[in-house]
């Protein structure tokens, strides 16, 4: 057996530990009590509110992914790098990405309801539930992903050599981008719409708690938080980790046409990750009397630390005599990506958590009303951009200088390899938002919301911290992918040059800046419609159904669930064929300078607009609930009154127009990649 035959098998096998690992700990969550009758009936309420949306919305994507499908296919009559091959790639990737967030999703609302009944028993059984169902969606996530570029690598070299792969696995990475983009898209839509229009009207109007069975929305908002920040999260993080990886490997085969070592470099390194992440896994155990954040944290330290180890020996066995530095230069770009990781994690945290003085500040600017409060917000929002953005240039700039391009791809590719325990983190959130709020609806007690709230408000910086990581990853991603479309256009071995002195990359790049404004706009104003209808129906039911706030009748749930799925399904779909569409016309309208222009301006703007919209609204909600804490004069009084205003504008931003401009950026870039291939090269 060749060298190149074992890195497979071993890539194939990680995978393979991954899932078993995933199923062993799904096993086990499922096998758990989930409560009384009335929990029971509420979470198959949730259950089956999520799936009949997951089931639409794959429904409606696969008549644009036929359509690209054909096409991709048909492309192969203009050039030879495409065809069934890349077409397969993309129906691949677009598969694998749907069934590591639907997996995920189902096993994190199942979990709900056994957090909440594990609850009884205190913090420490609690918290060990919902990041074990929240670890199953991320060794999902990067087992397939490995499983998926590694297996279809090792076929399409067999059938149709290296020259050929490499646009099928490009293909692999848009069919994942583009399942991710409308995951993003239709869930934060179907979230936020339920959450906002639940919080105007029973938090604002009603003055009811948050989650309270007599909110006819609030079925509809637990349901959101499953299609959103589970399904919406894995798959988006899922695209990242193999678009960063195909893009290394395409890469690493123009730079090193002699090495296929280089090439295999990043399944190797995603594979001895995935398990190093199970075993990061183990470390996330409370100790009484511990933080909540410190106990997540120990398994993200663990992980990156074990990473790092393992990262060394495979490095020199592979990268020795590659290019023209040494194998140390790449270890110290792959290291320069977990750091980059774990302060992206640090920075967010510290504008998101209640602990610091941003989310404090806030609070204190709901005293003197909701202008102030917003105003307030919208500068911590601003704010925000600069440390990860700084960060994420010396990163490059470090990792440039030790291996050039290729090192700055490694540094990314480092970044991903631990998505298995930062989405673990990020789908604990959901699940115990979703315990919450069974245990206010099934009326289990002060006790265990002692226990569930302190969750949630971690679970809501947990989020906003995977969000700065997903976004800061694909901002090093997006770079590698404008340099493999710079390299697709360039002409008999001399590289397109992008001057800004040339008005047609100019035009370009003001085209590109503006485009994340743009879909950003089209994301909040379907929020804000979905809402208007979600606030709509349940005035209506708090009128013309008597008793609903004496408990004695039932809200009609059913209806505020079908009103989101339909606006949201109904307004992804303009939103989401944006970045399709817009690199197709301008590179056939203006060409492939001002295509040039335009990837670079959307990932500029992108970048500092999905930062401060995720990281921003983090802030909003977690002011909220440091003022529910007791602070400020606690619930119900005219600061917590404006806090739950700030927090509806910050809803849309952080779990819905923000995230989705992550999916976005890459989507366009990889796009223009396959119109370079294909047009230009």
């Amino acid at each position: 057996m060749d060298i190149q035959s074992t890195i497979i098998l071993f890539c194939i096998g990680a995978s393979a530990a991954g899932i078993f690992y995933a199923a062993f700990l799904s096993l086990w969550v499922m096998r758990l009590d989930s409560g009384t009758d009335r929990m029971r009936e509420i979470q198959q309420a949730i259950s089956e509110g999520a799936q009949a949306y997951m089931r639409r919305q794959f429904k409606a994507i696969s008549w644009v992914g036929l359509v690209l499908f054909i096409l991709l296919w048909a492309a192969g009559t203009v050039s030879e790098h495409f065809g069934l091959l890349t077409a397969i790639g993309f129906l691949l990737g677009g598969v694998s990405s749907a069934i590591s967030g639907y997996i995920g999703m189902v096993v994190s609302v199942n979990a709900n309801a056994k957090v909440a009944q594990t609850a009884r028993q205190g913090l420490g059984p609690a918290l060990h539930v919902a990041f074990r169902g929240g670890a199953v969606t991320g060794l999902l996530l990067i087992s397939l992903g490995l499983l998926a570029v590694s297996g279809f690598y090792a076929i399409g070299v067999s059938v149709a050599g290296k020259e050929q792969v490499i646009p099928a696995l490009l293909s692999l990475g848009l069919g994942g981008s583009l399942i991710s983009l409308f995951a993003r898209v239709g869930g934060g839509i179907y979230t936020k719409a339920a959450d906002v229009g639940a919080d105007l009207v029973g938090k604002v109007e009603a003055g009811i708690p948050e989650d309270d069975p007599r909110n006819p929305a609030v079925i509809a908002d637990n349901v959101g938080d499953n299609v959103g920040d589970c399904a919406g999260m894995a798959a988006d993080l899922f695209e990242t980790y193999v678009v960063t990886t195909v893009a290394t490997m395409a890469l690493a085969h123009i730079l090193f046409p002699g090495s296929p070592s280089a090439m295999l470099f990043p399944l190797v390194l995603g594979a001895a990750a995935v398990l190093m992440n199970i075993i990061g896994i183990g470390f996330v155990r409370h100790s009484p009397g511990a933080e909540i954040m410190p106990t997540l944290y120990k398994g993200l330290f663990a992980t990156c630390i074990l990473s790092a180890i393992a990262f060394y020996p495979v490095t020199t066995w592979m990268m020795t005599g590659v290019g023209d530095t040494t194998p140390i230069n790449y270890y110290l770009c792959a290291l320069i990506g977990l750091l980059v990781t774990l302060l992206l994690v640090f920075v967010t945290d510290y504008y998101t958590s209640k602990s610091y003085d941003p989310v404090k500040r806030i609070a204190k600017a709901s005293v003197t009303g909701h202008g102030t409060n917003v105003i307030a917000g919208i500068a911590v929002s601003l704010q925000s951009t600069a440390l990860p953005v700084l960060v994420i240039s010396f990163a490059m700039l470090g990792s440039f200088s030790l291996a050039g391009l290729f090192g700055v791809a490694i540094a990314a590719e480092a970044m991903l390899t631990v998505a298995g325990i930062i989405v673990a983190i990020d789908a604990f959130g959901p699940i115990t938002d979703n315990a919450g709020g069974i245990a206010e609806m099934a009326e289990m007690g002060d006790d265990v919301r002692a226990v569930t709230d302190p969750l949630d408000a971690v679970g809501n910086t947990t989020k906003a911290v995977t969000k700065g990581y997903a976004i800061g990853s694909a901002g090093l991603a997006a770079v590698v992918l404008f340099s493999e479309y710079a390299r697709s256009v360039s002409t008999s071995g001399t590289e397109m040059i992008f001057a800004l002195a040339d008005t047609t990359v100019l035009v370009g790049l003001f085209i590109g800046g503006m485009l994340p404004y743009l879909f950003a706009s089209f994301l909040m104003n379907a929020v804000g419609e979905a809402a208007g209808s979600i606030v709509e129906e349940v005035r209506r039911q708090f009128r013309d159904i008597p008793g609903i706030m004496e408990r004695t009748a039932r809200p009609e749930y059913g209806t505020c669930v079908d009103i989101v799925t339909v606006a949201a399904l109904k307004k992804m779909m303009i939103p989401s064929l944006i970045p399709v569409l817009a690199p197709l016309i301008v590179a056939a309208v203006l060409g492939p300078k001002a295509l040039g222009g335009l990837l670079i301006g959307s990932i500029i703007t992108g970048l500092f607009i999905a930062i401060s919209m995720t990281s921003g609204g983090g802030a909003w909600d977690n002011a909220k609930k440091y003022i529910e804490a007791g602070n400020y004069g606690g619930k119900k009084s005219p600061a917590h009154q404006a806090a739950v205003t700030g927090d509806t504008v910050g809803d849309p931003y952080k779990d819905t127009a923000g995230p989705a401009v992550n999916p976005m950026i890459k989507v366009i870039n990889l796009v223009a990649v396959l119109i370079g291939i294909l047009f230009f090269g």
